[in-house]
């Protein structure tokens, strides 16, 4: 019997440890659509950017963050980014990838790129939130130009870069303002940054955030994976985050 007693006294203690554990550590996940305009030039083999004429079409992101107490360490997010769009110019003539291109040129411009960060939560009330950290953006896109014969240059180096989050609420409505910095460190002139509106609805073991603003992703390198570029993507965005 006392057996018996010990063995359930350890499982409700294991059981305990768990839940407490469980709550002590928190996931994000969420989702954003952008419907970024896309503008700039870009050029290899250190020749004269060229710039195109751009469309304006939907990109995205997705993340996943994950939080805790433990002092120290910090908390971790990562974002994958899918920033792409196509592009002409007319009475082409220039040089890329060591081939000539003239008359009408296609380009498609692929800045795709995963954000790796970790991140302090400085503040962390109603009122006011302040995460503080650091990121590396890898880049894992490409330049194409095409007429009648197509060239590739791949772009899959990474920046290594400062962030911030901010956020301000008015308690007990849901309703917040936010911004989102990411400021190249090793490439000043590369950034990408979010500001917006925000509702937060608690649930029961959920938190939903519904959120919508303006993006500006500008990426203005020099022999930078073999390229050199000055392009921008910017627009509104609308999105969902789920915290547990």
């Amino acid at each position: 019997m006392k057996k018996t007693f010990l063995a359930a006294a350890l499982l409700s203690s294991f059981a305990a440890t768990s839940i407490q554990a469980a709550t002590l550590v928190g996931f994000k996940v969420g989702g954003d659509y952008w419907h970024a305009d896309a503008s700039g030039s870009f050029s290899a083999d250190n020749g004269q950017q060229q710039e195109f004429a751009y469309d304006s079409s939907a990109q995205g992101s997705v993340w996943i963050a994950v939080e805790h107490p433990l002092p120290f360490i910090p908390n971790a997010m990562i974002r994958e980014n899918r920033v792409e769009e196509k592009g002409l110019m007319s009475g082409a003539d220039f040089m890329f990838n060591g081939d000539s291109f003239s008359g009408d040129v296609r380009a498609n411009t692929d800045l795709s790129n995963t954000d790796f960060v970790l991140y302090y939560e400085l503040l962390d009330n109603d009122l006011v939130s302040l995460d503080l950290g650091a990121a590396y953006k890898l880049m894992h896109g490409a330049i194409r130009v095409e007429n009648s014969h197509p060239q590739e240059k791949d772009i899959d180096s990474g920046v290594t870069m400062g962030y911030a989050s901010a956020k301000v609420g008015i308690p007990g409505m849901g309703l917040y303002g936010f911004a989102d910095v990411l400021s190249g460190l090793n490439e000043s002139s590369v950034y990408d940054y979010a500001v917006g509106l925000g509702w937060e609805f608690d649930g029961l073991a959920l938190d939903y955030r519904v959120r919508a603003g303006y993006r500006d992703f500008n990426f203005d390198v020099n022999g930078f994976s073999g390229i050199s570029a000055n392009m921008k993507f910017d627009g509104y965005f609308a999105g969902l985050e789920i915290a547990f």
